[in-house]
C-alpha cells in the first residue's frame, strides 16, 4: 500500500529573537507517524506568517527568498522519501536521521556496533571507563561468532535483525558460548543497548527486543559466617602473596569497599572527624559518596602497609589484578577449609550481611556505606543466615508455651552435650584483640569486642 508523506512548516510561537522574529520549524508526517526536524533556518515576524499556506505573506524580496528556501527544504525531503518509499524499514525517524546527517551509512549490524563503540570511546575518562567500552567490544565478538556458527554469515543487514535473531543469539550465549545465565543476561543487555542506538537513528521499523524476556536468575550472593571470617583472620600463610591478598580481603570485609575502590584508595581518603577516623571516598561504579567509620581491624591493616614515604596522595595498597586476587582467594579458601566460591565481591557481601545487618544496623545505614543509589539494591544483600536464625530461635526452646506443648506431647527435652572450651585464637594483625569466638560479632572498637548485648548502646558508632 502506498504511504502518505507530508512536510509541514510551523512557527515557534514561544520564542522570538531580539529582532522580534520567530523561527520557522519543520515537521514531517508519514501516515499516522510524525516527528519534528527542528529549525529550518528561516526567521519571520509572527504577524507575517500564514499558517494555512505554510508561507510568509507578501511579495517583498525577503519574503520571496525565505519562501524559496522553505520550498527547497520541502523538495529535498520529498526526494529522500521517494528513494525510500518501498523500503520496509521506512519511518519518520529514518528520514529524520538521513536529513540531519546522523546516519553514517550504517546498513549492517556490525557497522552499528562500530559506530556506537566509536562514540563511547570519545567519552572514556569523561563519563565512562575503558572497562565499559570493552564490554561492547566483547559483545560484538560474540555476535560475529554467533553469525558465523548459526547463519554462516559475517554480518547482517540492519533490516534483517528481528525477534528471532534476538532469541537465537540468547540461546547461543547460553549453549555454544558457555555463558552462565547471569553473564548471558549481561551480554544481552549490552546487545540491546546497540539495538536501542539503532532505533534512535530510525534504522529499525520495529524493536527486535519487543516480547523478549530474559531468563530470570536467582542471585546467590555468598557471604562468610563469623567462624569462616575468623578462620581466615587467624590463619598463618607461608607465602607473602597469600598474606597480602588475605589482608586486603579482610579490609574489604570490614569496610564494604569494592575491589576497584580499594585499588584507588589513598591515605588522603582517611579523615579524622570527632576523634574518629573515617574513610571518605566516592564509588568508582556509581560516583556515590561513601563515608565509612574506620574500625580497628582495617585500621591495623592500613598501618601494616604505611611507610615513611607515604603521603596523602600515595595509594594505600599495592593491589594485584582482580583476576590474580580472586585466583589467590581460591587458594586461601582451600587452606582455610572454606567450601564457598570465595571472590573479592564476597567480602562486600560479608560486610553487608555478617558485619552489619546481622548486628542490627539499619538497612538505610548499610545502603549509605555501600554507596548504593537505591535501597532496593541493598535489599539483595539482606540475607538471614542459619546461624542468626538458630540464635534467635534458641530462647523459644525454654519458653513456657514450648514446655506445655512438650508435656502434652510427652516429648523429652534434648540432652545437653558437654563441650570443651576453645582456646582464644591468635590474630594476624599484631596486638589487635579480637576476643574469643564470639557471642555477638567481630566488631572491634577502641580495643574491645562489641558483644550483642552491648549493641544497643554502641550501635550508633556506625551511623553516618
Amino acid at each position: 500500500m502506498r504511504s502518505i508523506f507530508r512536510v509541514v512548516f510551523y512557527l515557534r510561537s514561544n520564542y522570538v529573537n531580539k529582532n522580534g522574529q520567530a523561527s520557522v520549524m519543520i515537521r514531517i508526517y508519514l501516515n499516522s507517524e510524525r516527528t519534528s526536524l527542528g529549525a529550518s533556518g528561516v526567521f519571520v515576524s509572527p504577524e507575517l506568517w500564514d499558517s494555512k499556506s505554510n508561507k510568509i505573506k507578501g511579495r517583498t524580496s525577503e519574503a520571496l527568498q525565505a519562501n524559496l528556501q522553505l520550498e527547497n527544504i520541502r523538495a529535498h525531503l520529498s526526494a529522500m522519501y521517494k528513494k525510500m518509499e518501498f523500503d520496509e524499514s521506512l519511518s519518520v525517524e529514518l528520514i529524520k536521521s538521513k536529513y540531519l546527517g546522523k546516519q553514517s551509512e550504517m546498513d549492517s549490524i556490525i557497522d552499528l556496533f562500530d559506530a556506537y563503540i566509536a562514540n563511547q570511546n570519545k567519552l572514556v575518562g569523561i563519563s565512562i571507563s575503558t572497562t565499559t567500552v570493552k564490554k561492547y567490544d566483547v559483545c560484538k565478538r560474540h555476535f560475529k561468532k554467533f553469525l558465523e556458527e548459526n547463519y554462516k554469515r559475517s554480518d547482517l543487514f540492519v533490516k534483517e535483525v528481528n525477534y528471532v535473531t534476538v532469541l537465537d543469539f540468547d540461546v547461543y550465549l547460553r549453549t555454544k558460548a558457555g555463558q552462565n545465565p547471569n553473564t548471558a543476561n549481561k551480554t544481552m543487555r549490552t546487545f540491546r543497548t546497540i539495538i536501542l542506538f539503532g532505533n534512535k537513528l530510525g534504522l529499525f521499523r520495529s524493536d527486535p527486543f519487543i516480547g523478549y524476556k530474559p531468563q530470570s536468575v536467582v542471585h546467590n550472593r555468598e557471604f562468610l559466617t563469623d567462624e569462616e571470617l575468623m578462620s581466615i583472620i587467624t590463619k598463618e600463610f607461608s607465602l607473602q602473596r597469600l598474606s597480602f591478598v588475605r589482608d586486603v580481603f579482610i579490609f574489604s570485609c570490614f569496610t564494604g569497599l569494592a575491589y576497584i575502590d580499594i585499588t584507588m584508595l589513598r591515605y588522603g581518603n582517611i579523615v579524622n572527624m570527632n576523634d574518629r577516623k573515617w574513610i571518605m571516598t566516592n564509588r568508582k561504579k556509581t560516583s556515590v559518596e561513601t563515608n565509612i567509620l574506620l574500625l580497628e581491624i582495617p585500621e591495623q591493616i592500613i598501618s601494616k602497609y604505611r611507610t615513611e614515604e607515604s603521603t596523602d596522595e600515595s595509594l594505600i595498597f599495592p593491589m594485584l589484578s582482580n583476576q590474580k586476587t580472586n585466583s589467590y582467594l581460591k587458594e586461601i579458601a582451600d587452606l582455610c577449609g572454606i567450601k564457598k566460591n570465595l571472590t573479592f565481591h564476597t567480602a562486600r557481601h560479608t560486610f553487608a550481611t555478617t558485619i552489619c545487618l546481622e548486628n542490627g544496623l539499619p538497612i538505610e545505614t548499610v545502603s549509605k556505606m555501600l554507596g548504593h543509589r537505591f535501597i532496593s539494591t541493598t535489599e539483595l544483600y539482606a540475607k538471614v543466615s542459619k546461624q542468626k536464625i538458630a540464635k534467635e530461635m534458641l530462647p523459644l526452646m525454654g519458653s513456657e508455651q514450648t514446655q506445655m506443648l512438650r508435656k502434652a506431647l510427652r516429648v523429652c527435652p534434648p540432652r545437653k552435650r558437654a563441650t570443651a572450651s576453645k582456646a582464644e585464637p591468635s590474630t594476624a594483625y599484631g596486638s589487635l584483640h579480637l576476643g574469643q569466638r564470639y557471642k555477638g560479632g567481630l566488631f572491634a572498637h577502641q580495643g574491645q569486642v562489641l558483644r550483642r548485648e552491648e549493641r544497643s548502646s554502641t550501635a550508633g558508632f556506625f551511623v553516618l
